[in-house]
């Protein structure tokens, strides 16, 4: 396969970075994966790190080379990743169970598929344009869905945090949303990210920084831009992207790859 990845992280303006970000790869299929754990439950890094680690240990396992039925396997995984946060809080008697959102991609045979549970996003950007994004599983998107508040408003709402759906949350709300598989086009960018970079940016800040720029210069380049607009209450900001087609480095691997973010 062909393809680059580069991934990034950071703190904002606060006194915790709970985001986590990874990478992994094999001859034959290539994983993204963001989770960003919630300040407002009790050990939200630990919930994202628990999601990132079962995401590469499944997929070490089930890339040989191809993960066998992808859109399966990405709704397999979330949902065993909020097992396993349960199982954590219940064994450590936390009194409540940690919190995190997560977004996963998984690209394979010249497609790729996605899903996601809270408001970390997919944008699959294509042509200088926006082919695809995830639904936010969030309070503000279910009112703009509604017609109670304007897409505009969306931004600004004092309630623009709260989501409706995360791994670690109540067991009966709990859900994976899925996306059935999308042909790859050559240079198609795949942008998982926190809320930390989508909230302060608009969809054409993504599209125009992406057009033509390195991958690497691209992606840190959005994120100082949200972190300027952020200002000293800036959220943990963290992206993995993906350019994929012929232009870019061949990736071999007769072992699958895993790579996690080391956060400074």
């Amino acid at each position: 396969m062909r393809f680059a990845v580069y991934q990034a992280s950071r703190i904002g303006g606060r006194h915790y970075n709970q985001d986590r970000v990874a990478y992994a790869y094999s001859d034959k299929s290539l994983l993204l994966v963001l989770a960003d754990g919630m300040g407002g439950h009790l050990h939200g890094e630990i919930a994202a790190q628990i999601t990132i680690h079962t995401f590469m240990q499944a997929f070490a396992q089930a890339a040989q080379p191809r993960v066998p039925e992808p859109e399966a396997f990405l709704a397999e995984i979330v949902r065993r990743s909020h097992d396993a946060i349960i199982r954590y809080a219940q064994s450590r008697h936390l009194g409540g169970n940690p919190g995190t959102t997560c977004v996963a991609a998984l690209v394979q045979d010249d497609k790729v598929c996605w899903a996601h549970a809270g408001d970390s996003r997919f944008y699959l950007l294509r042509d200088s344009g926006m082919a695809a994004v995830t639904h936010d599983h969030s309070v503000v998107q279910q009112w703009a869905d509604w017609g109670i508040i304007g897409r505009d408003d969306m931004k600004t709402h004092p309630d623009r945090n709260r989501i409706t759906n995360c791994l670690g949350g109540v067991e009966n709300m709990f859900y994976v949303e899925t996306s059935p598989a999308v042909p790859l086009q050559q240079g198609d960018v795949l942008l998982l990210c926190s809320d930390g970079l989508w909230g302060p940016l608009e969809e054409e800040d993504l599209v125009a920084g992406f057009s033509g720029a390195p991958l690497s210069v691209a992606l840190e380049q959005l994120i100082d831009k949200a972190l300027i607009l952020g200002g000293a209450r800036a959220d943990n900001t963290s992206a993995v992207a993906a350019r994929w087609g012929d232009g870019e480095t061949e990736q071999a691997a007769a072992e699958p790859v895993c790579s996690v973010l080391e956060l400074r």
